[in-house]
Formats: C-alpha cells, sequence, structure tokens
C-alpha cells in the first residue's frame, strides 16, 4: 500500500534528517509519497490556509516537526512570538490531520516541558509537577500543549497521534547564528571565527557548570520513525493515556565547560576559555531518561565527541561555501 507523508518543517534540522531517511527508503522501493510545503506556501499559523492543505492532500501519516525555535536569548526577547506561533502550529496541524482523517501522527516536542528542578534523569511522568525554567518557558508551555492536544485526540476520537522529546539536538542543518542558535551551535561559530580571527581566548556565557545532555540528528530522525511505526499493542504498552510521550536522548550528559572543551578540539582552538558568570546559566541539569524507548528497542549511537566533528565539517564547508 502507498502511504503518503506530511513532513511539516521540512526545511529544518529534524524535519530535514527525517525527509532523507524516508527518501532513502523511496529510493530503495518503498512506496510512498512525501509531501512538503515551504513557510512562504504553507504558513502553519494560519488555520484556514492548514484546513485547505489537508483538504487538497489528505496525508495518511503526518510528521510535526515544525516549530520556531531558538536559544535563550531569542526565548527571552521574544517570548509572545514563540508561545503564539508554536501554539498555532501545534493546534491547526493536529485538529486538521484529525479532520482529513489522519490517524497516524508524530509530534515533536522538547525536553524542556519538565520542571525547571525536576529529579534527574527526568522521566516522563514529572511533566507538570512543578515550575518551568522562566527563560524558555513560553516555548515549553506551547509544546505541552501540543502533547495534551495529541492526548486528548487519542482519547475522544481513537487517533493514534505520538509525542517524542528530545533531548538538545544537534547536527548538519542546525542554526548556527551568533544570538539566536543553542548553545552546541553557537559555541561551534563562536570556536571557529576565533581560529579564524587568531584570538586567544573564548568565553563561555555562564558559570560553565550547567550539565546537558546532546542528541545527533540522525539519531533523532531514526528514533522519530522507530516510534512512529511501533505497532499499537507495543507502543500502548509502554505508554499511558495522560503520559504518552516518549523520551529521545542519549542517556548521559557534559558540563558547558567541558563541551567548550570538546568543541575547542573540533575547531582547532588551543588558546584560553573563560566562562561569564553575569550571564543566565538556564536550568541546573537536563539529562533525559530514555529507559522507556530503550524498552522498547531503540538506543542511540552516534557518540558526541564524533558527532561535534562531523558537524563542524559540515559548517566549515557551508561557511567556505557562503565565502
Amino acid at each position: 500500500m502507498r502511504m503518503k507523508y506530511y513532513i511539516a518543517g521540512h526545511r529544518g534540522m529534524v524535519g530535514g534528517a527525517i525527509m532523507r531517511r524516508l527518501q532513502a527508503r523511496q529510493a530503495r522501493g518503498e512506496a510512498m509519497e512525501i509531501v512538503t510545503r515551504t513557510h512562504a506556501e504553507l504558513d502553519l499559523t494560519d488555520q484556514a490556509a492548514v484546513r485547505g492543505f489537508f483538504a487538497e492532500e489528505r496525508p495518511d501519516v503526518v510528521i510535526l516537526a515544525a516549530a520556531r525555535v531558538g536559544g535563550i536569548q531569542a526565548n527571552n526577547s521574544y517570548p509572545a512570538d514563540f508561545v503564539y506561533d508554536n501554539m498555532m502550529i501545534a493546534c491547526n496541524v493536529i485538529h486538521q490531520a484529525f479532520s482529513a482523517g489522519v490517524t497516524r501522527l508524530l509530534q515533536l516536542g522538547s525536553s524542556c516541558i519538565y520542571p525547571r528542578l525536576a529529579d534527574q534523569p527526568m522521566r516522563e511522568d514529572a511533566l507538570l509537577t512543578g515550575p518551568l525554567e522562566p527563560t524558555n518557558e513560553p516555548y515549553a508551555i506551547a509544546k505541552i500543549a501540543g502533547i495534551k492536544l495529541c492526548e486528548s485526540y487519542n482519547r475522544q476520537h481513537g487517533t493514534d497521534f505520538r509525542s517524542v522529546m528530545p533531548t538538545n539536538l544537534y547536527g548538519p542543518g542546525d542554526n548556527f547564528h551568533p544570538e539566536n542558535s543553542h548553545v552546541l551551535p553557537a559555541l561551534i561559530r563562536r570556536f571557529h571565527e576565533a581560529v579564524q580571527d587568531g584570538r586567544a581566548e573564548v568565553t563561555v556565557w555562564g558559570t560553565g557548570r550547567p550539565r546537558r545532555e546532546f542528541l545527533h540528528v540522525d539519531d533523532m530522525a531514526e528514533a522519530s520513525l522507530f516510534v512512529l511505526e511501533l505497532d499499537k499493542a507495543t507502543y500502548d504498552a509502554n505508554t499511558d493515556p495522560m503520559i504518552s510521550h516518549i523520551n529521545v536522548g542519549s542517556g548521559s550528559d557534559v558540563s558547558i565547560l567541558k563541551l567548550a572543551q570538546m568543541v575547542a578540539k573540533a575547531t582547532g582552538f588551543t588558546g584560553r576559555i573563560t566562562t561569564d558568570p553575569s550571564k543566565p546559566d538556564g536550568t541546573p541539569r537536563k539529562l533525559m531518561d530514555v529507559s522507556r524507548l530503550a524498552r522498547m528497542g531503540w538506543t542511540a549511537r552516534i557518540g558526541l565527541e564524533e558527532g561535534i566533528a562531523e558537524t563542524y565539517d559540515w559548517f566549515h564547508r557551508a561557511e567556505t561555501l557562503r565565502a
């Protein structure tokens, strides 16, 4: 049976990685059609436009990887944009998918849904048990709403809408903007430019003590399709109607200072690394409990040092082509 997949957010880092995996399967002869739309072609915050798209295309499977994303500075600067855009994207895509008869949907969220001081590693049932991290609360609220939308449509309408919550992602196609990117791509750009300019010192925001977990985007794409395609009996046996989302991560974390040292090695920076405690640290620690996904049969395979080196090579080539 030929299946039609709609990937919302195919130009983003995760959506692009998922699309590459599906295209590889398509090239091997798997019967499928992949449908995409750019933001210029379809504004997912526009309810009427999304309704028209689903009425026209009638996809069988929806992968919701579209989102407005950014680092601490972007979240602090544009909180209204982050909560509005991401809530509208979730509401429009999930509801219109249901209205068009889609029964299988995968929504991608974020580990920021968990309380700021959640027990580590963070289990799925930590959701809504405490206050969120203030620096990204608007984005987190929107992602929590997406989870609850999926759960509610499943309970009321019998759909099979699933949610995966990735840890910090990185890899080819990431956003390396000097101000609006996440910590790892921001560090890659900063150290790269320090090497290019011959600088002797690089300063890392905050104390360097917070710990973060990272997952390569190719691992995330593999995990997403794994969860999407699990038979319903296995999925239901490992989830709960009220706690249906699944954590996706590597299962280990590093301090920001250690991360900076890894990036320095990958970029060839040999100078001094300092910290700036006047800048915000964000959440003290964010490590996912990935035991639920491991029981289902999936674990990450790309090590952090290997992944950083590969990501820097991609970034360096892209910068060279732009020069």
